[in-house]
């Protein structure tokens, strides 16, 4: 017999629901690793240097708990508003992979750390819930690293430095239904974890993976077709493309009278295609069990309302200030939230440019300084590929631009050209402006000599002015500063051309 959601019966579906569930592995910012005293901070240090007999998986070594990972990872159950139950505990997982030094994985099966949780995201201006269904503390692997000898013969060498680091893993319940939902959830996450500083997020280096779950089905159908996990994606763009991807290649295989199969499918991100690597037909067989060398975990529940006490204020909090206190747009307090030291930024230049007894102007102000932290500023942020915090420009000289702008000191292009200079080379911005001699010119008397002469040269224009024509007013300005090296108050000058020439 036939089930009732077929092939037969697929192909002749014109319209799919995509279910999407995530799961996310993100390193924890601990001095030490996870089981062993060994530092943490291993990224650009020699293979196999940050290791000891236990990350080793040598014989009968036992291990201890990191208290801080426990912290850290409860205070990021606590912000996706999970459920802190009293008792967990650590199991083995067993798995034979070369990467694996004990031949197991020390992680939690039945009795994680939290449950039941939730992250809101916005999608199309509507609030959307996706569920948590766990935050669970585990170990990360060794790495290979794979080469080809001159003979060319491939090989592979193991890293056993990230072997043991603190792994915290996120899982999402199929709540998200297309890539845009997916990549929206995983910045949201990140930027999450960046505010409580229990990771750094970087998916480039690894400490924030991402593999994800894809299905289709017929809309309205309960039932899941064959599940599809995804896996090497190193960014946000990449997770967004697999999943479309992986979205298209699925209903196509169905109009086709295909089957999805259940597998495991790697992302070749020069390709812009997702490859099989292995069948996941059957479940694997870990073998869990509890792990006998770790005593199970007691969460008394004032020591879980103190970890929540002490929560910094989260990025959505933070948005609906940004927007209820200095009248930022939702699009610009969005922007301004979307990473932990960017928003600090913003408000150490909103606080030295209110300090001075300008309290009452504090939305002109903020409006002006994230104006610029999102245009200019983020502008050269991005060409250089680095984060605002570090950057050469101090709060103090993004608040002194602006206001020498607001008095009219700076025209517009000196104060970019002042700031590129302060950006590039690290040069107060006083100093730029003094060395350079960027200061505007105002004085009308200074002006009107510079007005004179480009009057004199350009004949034709001022004929075609006093004719009425527009464009040869913009022009005679133009001229003007360019007489100034840009340095003339546009204002003034307009002015002046009017007195001299008359209004048309």
């Amino acid at each position: 017999m036939k089930r009732p959601c077929d092939t037969d019966i697929l192909s002749r579906v014109v319209n799919y629901e995509t279910i999407i569930g995530l799961e996310v592995h993100s390193q924890l910012l601990t001095k030490s690793k996870m089981y062993c005293p060994c530092s943490a901070d291993y990224a650009n240090e020699p293979p196999n240097t940050h290791v000891c007999p236990v990350c080793m998986g040598m014989p009968g070594v036992l291990p201890t708990i990191n208290q801080r990972a426990v912290e850290f990872t409860i205070m990021t159950a606590l912000a996706l508003n999970c459920t802190i139950p009293e008792h967990a505990k650590f199991d083995r997982k067993n798995y034979p992979y070369p990467d694996l030094m004990k031949g197991y994985q020390i992680s939690q099966y039945d009795l994680p750390m939290s449950v039941k949780g939730y992250l809101v995201i916005d999608i199309d201006g509507q609030k959307k819930k996706i569920g948590i269904t766990r935050v669970h503390l585990e170990e990360d692997v060794a790495k290979l690293v794979h080469r080809t000898a001159p003979e060319g013969e491939n090989y592979s060498l193991v890293d056993i430095n990230r072997a043991g680091m603190p792994l915290m893993e996120v899982v999402s319940e199929p709540d998200m239904n297309s890539p845009e939902e997916a990549r929206l959830y995983l910045v949201k996450l990140r930027a999450i974890l960046q505010y409580l500083g229990v990771s750094t997020g970087n998916m480039e280096e690894g400490s924030f993976r991402c593999d994800a779950n894809i299905s289709i089905r017929p809309e309205g159908s309960k039932e899941f077709l064959g599940k599809v996990e995804v896996k090497n994606m190193n960014s946000f763009r990449a997770v967004y493309r697999a999943l479309e991807f992986e979205e298209k290649r699925q209903r196509e295989v169905l109009d086709g009278d295909g089957r999805i199969a259940q597998e495991t499918r790697g992302w070749v991100d020069e390709k812009g295609i997702t490859v099989s690597q292995r069948s996941k037909e059957y479940a694997h067989d870990y073998r869990y069990f509890p792990e006998p060398d770790l005593p199970p975990l007691v969460f008394s529940r004032e020591m879980v309302e103190q970890i929540r006490v002490g929560l910094p204020e989260l990025p959505e909090a933070k948005f609906d200030r940004f927007v209820a206190g200095y009248s930022l747009t939702p699009y610009d307090a969005e922007m301004l939230t979307d990473s932990r030291p960017l928003a600090n930024y913003f408000e150490e230049c909103v606080k030295l440019a209110t300090g001075k007894g300008n309290e009452g102007d504090i939305q002109k102000k903020a409006k002006a300084i994230s104006n610029w932290i999102l245009g200019d500023f983020s502008r050269l942020l991005n060409l250089e590929n680095i984060h605002i915090a570090d950057s050469k420009v101090k709060p103090r000289d993004l608040v002194e631009l602006i206001d020498l702008m607001e008095k009219g000191t700076l025209s517009g292009p000196l104060a970019k050209k002042a700031f590129e200079v302060t950006f590039k080379t690290g040069i107060g911005l006083s100093t730029v402006i003094q060395e350079q001699g960027l200061i505007q010119i105002s004085d009308s008397g200074e002006l009107a000599i510079i007005v004179d002469k480009v009057i004199a040269d350009n004949d034709k224009a001022v004929a075609d002015y006093k004719a009425g024509k527009e464009a040869s007013f913009t022009f005679l300005i133009g001229q003007v500063m360019k007489a100034s090296r840009g340095k003339a108050n546009p204002a003034v000058v307009r002015q002046i051309i009017v007195d001299k020439l008359g209004g048309n």
